[in-house]
Parts: structure tokens; C-alpha cells; sequence
């Protein structure tokens, strides 16, 4: 699962493609640093340091318990699974496993390894050499993964109720009773470079599971040394290696010379010398930041400053083109949850008050300028999955004040008598304006159209999700990005069977605590099917009968926007935020040349 606050830029700015742009400043200067020039094989460049940054912090860089943004595209330079997502275009191909195959009813999965990758180097090593990568490294890295413990938030979203054996291990494990010597039964090595995952029933979207970074391989070896504090230790098998996290300031990673990858001409990936994560929480200053050349790329542009943006925009003319800007419609949604088993808010007709009272489209319209799709569907994005069926969902709470005052009427509170005064919206404090100013106007619809009151609690993203995902909060402000590119990762937030029993355990995927017999048929009949266009349709199916119930407030879908230096090659955006560079490279400043015309997209070259 991945939680994150997203800054985008004006809607009507560029249509769903790359466009490029000319914005006052440095104009491309910058990035030399740690650049030795070598040409290598096709005109690619080798040296040079990609930096970004991220205006939230990281809750952890440990595979099992990566739960936001930020963290999966560090870990993703690091870490390596069985297979990966090709950043052009989130399809799925060959990753540490070279090829697989499956038996006639896609239960029993076999993964043939690739050899001679090493684990990178680390003194949790007995000489400090990296060694061989096994069948047994993923045997091993699956059974903690299905094991209960703190730093285990990928469980829910991977192996529970899908392989073989998952959710009886980890209950053993929760109640502390003796483990199968033989670990999760479904999940075999049968010799060193061969594994085997047998699925529970047939489940289309498997192979998406295992992109997830909760099935990246680690050694046994890191976690004993380092236990808990890996976390901020990183050991794979991924083009970069770590140097040096600082917490809340920068992460710094490095070319691992010893990567067993290769791009098509033969020269060995990466490229660039080193990556670095910054953590900057303005926006008005990673921009400068971005201008000045002291970053090669900048995600989502805040709204606050997008008339400013426009203004430098409007202003250009034909000359060198310093930057591109890469848009797609984005695999997340932003809501507002409800804890459902709350006393105030178990009440259906109270959830359907509120949202019956928020204009969507004028949030969009005004405050948001623009940026994003009002979210007057369901759980799953518009527009992010052809084929699923949004008519189904859509404008099921169109903005309508008069049958909102009629459910609060319904729900024990005309026009808004009697509703407690101590009632809070908690949002994110992080990263700018955009999610106080969204809970703002949120706040003054409810007052304006029900006549009632909510307070607004802004804290930092890592005491809110901690709040959140503990039941701790009532009415939260939530957004979830995409696991995998299918709509069952966005459904899964309101599958029953991820409510914690302890009503004080962290709700890591399931934050509403929503349960309704009738949506858990749905999706669980979703998952047993094999064609797309079956799957598609009860997910719709389920996704209507949560809208109806309520356990959350949809406010809108996102998209991305990232803002590149042309000096930067083989860079691709997506739906999905998903950032691999291990292919891409950085042209030296004495080899950039001035055009006029109009660059190729992004990833040229």
C-alpha cells in the first residue's frame, strides 16, 4: 500500500502527453558533479548524480514495511524481486527470474532464477563480499513476509488469502505457537535456482503481487545484523547501493558496480555515478531548487503557485528548451475516511450527509485549480483501468444540499441540531497548502449546507497515518496510490477480511475498518476470476454497494506531473509514480547542445 501527499500543476496546462516548456532561471545549468563523461556503446553517457526531492518524509526503506511513496522509489533502485514493472509503460517482465511458468489452472506458479546475481556488499557479509542469491534467499524472505510482526505492513497486500499456507502462518505466528518446519507451505525452493509459490485458488492479477516491495529479496544475513534498523539499512541486489540515509534530510545511494544488469548494447547498468533523495517540505523552495539546477526532476508542482508558474509560462519564447514536463493520469484517489465503528460516524445516513453536501467539481474548479478529476465515482481512479465500468459509479452522490440536509434529518441531527461540537478532520501537515486548504473548504461546505461543525487538526504524515491506521481518528484525510496497476488494489481497502480484530492494531490496508458482507462476496468472486472483462465487472459490482454504505468521502483522482532537464535521458512517467533509473543517463554539460526545435518526448534516446 502506498499513502502519499501529491502536488499537481493546472489541468488545462498540456493535454495526457509530454510537452515542453520554458521557465525563468538557471536554464539547464548544473549536474556536472561526479560526472566522468565516458561514451559508452549507443551514445549513452556514464557518470553524473540524479537528484530529487520528496516534501514528506519516509516511514521505512525496509521492503516488508514500505507503505508510502517516497519510500518504494528509494527501495526501488535497492531492491529486486522476482520480476518488475517497465517504467514506459507498468507491464510486467523478467527480473531476477529469467522466465516462469504456471499449470492449467494458474495455482502452482514456477519462477526459474537468474544466475550469478550477488547480493550487494555489506559487513553483514562474513568478508564483506556480496554472495550468490538462491531459491532459499526467496523461500526465506516469504516466510517473513508472511509472519506477524511490526515491521510487516506488506502481508495484506501480497500473500494473505492468495498463497498457499499464508494466513495459517501468519496466525501462528500472531499467537506465538510453533511455525511449520517446512515455513509456508505454498511456497517451495526446489533447488537453488528454482521457486515455486502455489496459490490457494486461481487469482488474475498474481503476477502484479510480486512487483510489490514486500516480495523483494534481502539476505538473512542483513536482517540479523541489523534487525530493526533496516529500516534505514539497505542491503539488495539493485542497481544502487546505499550510502548514507539521514533521516529527514537526504539518502544518498550509489552505483553498484557489481549489478548483474546489462542494457540492449551490452554496457553495464547504471549509468549515473549516485542517486540523492532530498527532503525539502517547501515546494516554493524544491522549485527554486529545480530552476538553479540542483535538481534534474520535480514532482507534482504545488497550486499555490501555479499562476506564477503560467505567468513564466505565457512569457516564453522561441529559444532552448531547458525542461519537459511528462502528464498522466494518475493511479491514486483522495478521500476523506470515516471510521465506521465510531459512535458518531457508524451511522450510514450521517456519511451520506456529507457527502451528498461536498461539490467536487468546484473543489477541483477553485480550489485545486484545475488539477485532477473531481472524484464523482467510486474507490477506483477514472480513467486509470479501460474497461472497468465507471458508469456503474458515477455521480452516485452528485452535489444535491437539499437530500443532504434530508439524511442529517435521518440521521437524528435537522439542520445540524444536536451534533457534537468536538468533531475533527484530520489531514497532513506536510508538503504546502494543498491538504489544509482541501479540509478548509470541505469544512465550510459541511457548515454552509448542514449547518454543523468540524474542527482541523493538521499533524505531520507520519503522527497522522500512526493515528489513522490505529482507529484513533474518526474522519481522516486518506490517499491511496496503486499497488499494482489493477483496479483489486484499490477495492482491497474495503475488503472485511483486512480489519484487524484488535480494535487498537494498525488497519494497515482496510483504514475505515469497513465491512459488508455482501462487497466481500463481490470482490472475493472478483478475485477467483480469470478474464479481465468478469473480474472488471464485480469489482464495479462491489464498488457500488461501498459507495452506497459510505465508509468514505471521495474527494478526487490525481495525476502526475513530473518536470524534468532535457540534460536528463531515458526518464519515463507514469500512472503509477514508479521510478526505475537504472537505464537512465545524464549528458555532460560540455555535450548539451542548444536547439530550438521541439525535443522528443521523454526517455528519447
Amino acid at each position: 500500500m502506498k499513502r502519499f501527499s501529491k502536488y499537481s500543476m493546472y489541468k488545462k496546462l498540456v493535454p495526457y502527453f509530454a510537452v515542453c516548456l520554458l521557465i525563468a532561471g538557471c536554464g539547464g545549468c548544473g549536474n556536472d558533479h561526479e560526472h566522468n563523461g565516458r561514451i559508452a556503446k549507443g551514445g549513452i553517457y556514464y557518470g553524473g548524480v540524479f537528484r530529487m526531492n520528496w516534501v514528506v518524509n519516509f516511514r521505512s526503506l525496509f521492503p516488508q514495511n514500505v507503505t508510502d511513496v517516497p519510500a518504494w522509489n528509494v527501495t526501488s533502485q535497492v531492491y529486486e524481486g522476482l520480476i518488475k514493472l517497465s517504467p514506459k509503460d507498468l507491464s510486467i517482465g523478467p527480473c531476477l527470474a529469467t522466465r516462469w511458468d504456471h499449470n492449467d489452472s494458474n495455482t502452482v506458479w514456477t519462477f526459474h532464477l537468474r544466475k550469478g546475481v550477488k547480493f550487494q556488499d555489506d559487513p553483514c557479509f562474513p568478508d564483506g563480499k556480496g554472495r550468490e542469491v538462491t531459491a532459499k534467499d526467496f523461500k526465506w524472505c516469504f516466510d517473513m513476509l508472511c509472519t506477524a510482526n511490526a515491521q510487516n505492513g506488506q502481508f495484506e497486500v501480497t500473500f494473505k488469502d492468495r498463497v498457499l499456507g499464508a494466513n495459517e502462518y501468519y496466525n501462528l505466528s500472531a499467537d506465538k505457537k510453533a511455525l511449520p518446519a517446512g515455513g509456508v507451505s505454498g511456497v517451495k525452493a526446489i533447488d537453488d535456482s528454482t521457486v515455486q509459490i502455489r496459490l490457494a485458488s486461481p487469482f488474475g492479477g498474481f503476477l502484479n503481487l510480486l512487483t510489490e516491495p514486500g516480495c523483494c529479496v534481502f539476505p538473512k544475513e542483513a536482517f540479523d545484523k541489523y534487525g530493526i534498523e533496516m529500516r534505514i539499512h539497505m542491503v539488495g541486489t539493485g542497481p544502487y547501493m546505499m550510502k548514507e540515509a539521514i533521516e529527514d534530510q537526504s539518502i544518498v545511494l550509489v552505483r553498484n558496480p557489481n549489478y548483474w544488469g546489462v542494457d540492449q548494447y551490452g554496457n553495464q547498468l547504471p549509468y549515473m555515478e549516485s542517486v540523492k533523495f532530498s527532503f525539502v517540505h517547501e515546494k516554493k523552495s524544491e522549485l527554486l531548487e529545480f530552476q538553479q539546477g540542483n535538481l534534474e526532476m520535480m514532482y507534482q508542482i504545488p497550486t499555490e503557485i501555479t499562476k506564477d508558474i503560467l505567468g513564466q509560462l505565457n512569457g516564453a519564447n522561441a529559444g532552448k528548451v531547458d525542461y519537459s514536463l511528462d502528464v498522466k493520469p494518475a493511479m491514486s484517489t483522495y478521500f476523506f475516511g470515516f471510521q465506521v465503528n465510531d459512535p458518531l460516524f457508524r451511522n450510514k445516513y450521517l456519511r451520506q450527509a456529507f457527502n451528498y453536501a461536498i461539490d467536487r467539481d468546484a473543489i477541483v474548479k477553485s480550489t485545486m485549480q484545475g488539477e485532477g478529476t473531481p472524484g464523482n465515482y467510486g474507490i477506483v481512479p477514472y480513467g486509470a483501468f479501460p474497461g472497468y465500468d465507471y458508469d456503474k459509479v458515477k455521480d452516485y452522490y452528485k452535489f444535491d444540499p437539499n437530500k443532504a440536509k434530508e439524511l442529517l434529518e435521518k440521521a437524528g441531527y435537522p439542520n445540524g441540531k444536536g451534533f457534537p461540537e468536538e468533531v475533527t478532520l484530520q489531514t497532513s501537515s506536510d508538503g504546502g497548502q494543498r491538504n489544509v486548504q482541501i479540509a478548509e473548504v470541505v469544512q465550510n461546505m459541511l457548515k454552509e449546507n448542514l449547518n454543523i461543525s468540524v474542527k482541523i487538526n493538521a499533524v505531520p504524515l507520519p503522527q497522522h497515518e500512526d493515528a489513522f491506521l490505529r482507529g484513533k481518528v474518526p474522519f481522516f484525510r486518506e490517499l491511496w496510490s496503486a499497488d499494482y496497476p489493477d483496479p483489486q488494489t484499490f477495492l482491497n481497502t474495503l475488503y472485511g477480511a483486512n480489519v484487524p480484530k484488535d480494535t487498537s492494531a494498525m488497519a494497515y490496508t482496510n483504514s475505515c475498518r469497513y465491512i459488508n458482507p455482501k462487497f466481500d462476496s463481490l470482490y472475493t468472486h472478483a478475485l477467483l476470476a480469470t478474464s479481465d472483462t468478469i473480474r472488471y465487472r464485480l469489482f464495479a459490482e462491489a464498488d457500488r454497494v461501498a459507495l452506497e454504505d459510505a465508509p468514505y468521502l471521495c474527494i478526487y483522482y490525481e495525476e502526475n506531473y513530473y518536470l524534468f532537464h532535457n540534460y536528463v535521458k531515458n526518464f519515463y512517467g507514469n500512472s503509477m509514480d514508479y521510478i526505475d533509473l537504472s537505464k537512465v543517463y545524464i549528458i555532460p554539460a560540455n555535450k548539451r547542445v542548444s536547439t530550438n526545435a521541439t525535443p522528443a518526448a521523454p526517455g528519447n534516446q
